[in-house]
């Protein structure tokens, strides 16, 4: 990545058409913003979905694993020796278009180049400014992931059956009763199963919206919705907008426009 200290920011772009995923860290702060596409990105305790027109934000030193495939992205590395960030761990977070256009024409100017200078010090020192407000405006895009042996494999089995998850049956394959899936979802993580698996549906359905040329229905019928109607009531609840708005404002600006959330 970088080759030289003296570099304090710079960019990578990924094209990325078969799976890159493998855990890794690094001694920069990242933010990687989705051109095009749906990545993912893990860390030990959260699952990210990093969909067109968001970007995630990855501290210094902040084990991490990315999934791409069948996406762009541009990633802008900052030292922290040079930028002070406040937030000390990871985030999803929406990107406007002054940002956009920033990190993109930041693009002149990689990561792995022989030397800085006063154009690029100066970019990127507008740019860092610009990042430290959007990280204010974090996106709910994630899910908790858990090292309990039966959290695990309550959310590896619902991640695997969204279709036709059922508690009873969930409890089935992992040797528990329904009784200590309640309570232990609720020690670990704070939510309860159908919590959990509300978001989980949502999810899946918007990365599939992002990604796939799958009508509505078909996708609420993928990810466990009993129609089409049931899956825009919730993704509007949890977004703002129905999913044929979401998909239309994705493909009418090739995943550039921006696209918020509601946190209500």
């Amino acid at each position: 990545m970088r080759r030289h200290a003296t570099v304090a920011a710079g960019t990578v772009e990924h094209h990325a058409t078969d799976v890159i995923s493998y855990w890794h860290r690094h001694d920069l702060h990242e933010i990687e913003y989705a051109v095009s596409g749906c990545a993912e990105i893990r860390t030990p305790t959260t699952h990210y979905l990093l969909p067109p027109s968001y970007a995630a934000w990855v501290p210094a030193g902040v084990e991490h694993a990315p999934l791409l495939r069948d996406v762009t992205t541009i990633a802008v590395f900052f030292d922290p020796a040079a930028f002070d960030f406040p937030r000390a761990r990871a985030a999803i977070i929406p990107v406007p278009p002054v940002l956009r256009e920033m990190m993109r024409y930041a693009t002149r100017w990689p990561i792995g180049r022989t030397h800085d200078d006063a154009e690029a010090s100066g970019f990127f020192t507008a740019l860092a400014g610009v990042v430290r407000r959007q990280l204010a405006y974090e996106a709910p895009l994630s899910l908790p992931v858990s090292d309990d042996p039966v959290v695990r494999d309550v959310i590896a089995y619902t991640a695997a059956h969204l279709a036709d998850a059922r508690a009873a049956a969930v409890c089935r394959a992992v040797g528990i009763s329904e009784r200590v899936l309640r309570r232990r979802f609720a020690a670990v993580l704070g939510q309860t199963w159908q919590e959990h698996l509300q978001q989980a549906r949502l999810f899946r359905a918007m990365a599939l919206l992002s990604t796939s040329t799958m009508s509505v229905g078909q996708i609420a019928a993928a990810v466990g919705f009993g129609s089409a109607s049931a899956l825009a009531r919730a993704f509007r609840a949890w977004t703002g907008e129905t999913p044929s708005a979401y998909r239309d404002r994705y493909l009418a600006t090739d995943g550039t426009n921006e696209m918020t959330p509601n946190r209500g």
